[in-house]
């Protein structure tokens, strides 16, 4: 609706706001249908037991969380590689492009190579605890053995075997860092 002059609407006494509430005779006030839970909703009882992200959940945190700290951790390398590779004419500008460059594509490289590896250990993670039907320190260590050993696997069996181990290792390290900060660090 077009409104033609300077004066605002509500101002003028000719006119009237529309209000599609005025007619239900509602016993709560309208500020209230509008207030969302604070807490999820479940659609079964059993499921408001388990407090453990969805296998969806995880795999967007796993993969996005992989994607970021490999991308800043390539951003940095980026970064050393160009300052090292710095030649005596070059100017400011061109620094800051090589910079730029060497820090974009590194970055960019090492973010989708981990966001992988984030985004088979979440499905791994996610198959083990469906299986298993437990969610425990076994249970990640498990997703990071297969994970690391998936990975590595084209390399051979001896590849796939170590990768699998450090994989494991890694994912029981971060498991137990992260039962140890719970424990001992008050947030």
């Amino acid at each position: 609706m077009a409104h033609h002059g300077g004066s605002d609407p509500e101002s003028e006494p000719n006119t009237r706001l529309y209000n599609p509430y005025q007619d239900l005779n509602l016993q709560v006030p309208i500020n209230n249908l509008y207030k969302l839970p604070t807490s999820p909703e479940f659609l079964f009882a059993e499921e408001s037991l388990h407090q453990r992200r969805s296998w969806g959940e995880n795999l967007t945190f796993y993969t996005g969380s992989a994607y970021l700290g490999g991308s800043v951790s390539g951003a940095a390398v980026g970064f050393f590689s160009a300052l090292r590779n710095f030649e005596q004419g070059d100017t400011l500008k061109l620094k800051i492009n090589r910079i730029l460059n060497s820090s974009g594509h590194t970055g960019r490289s090492w973010g989708n190579r981990i966001g992988v590896v984030g985004l088979i250990y979440a499905g791994m993670e996610s198959g083990v605890v469906a299986v298993a039907d437990r969610d425990d320190v076994w249970s990640s260590v498990a997703a990071g053995l297969a994970t690391g050993a998936l990975c590595r696997a084209a390399r051979g069996v001896r590849s796939a075997a170590v990768a699998g181990a450090l994989g494991g290792l890694a994912a029981g390290t971060v498991v137990a860092g992260k039962q140890v900060l719970k424990r001992y660090v008050p947030i």
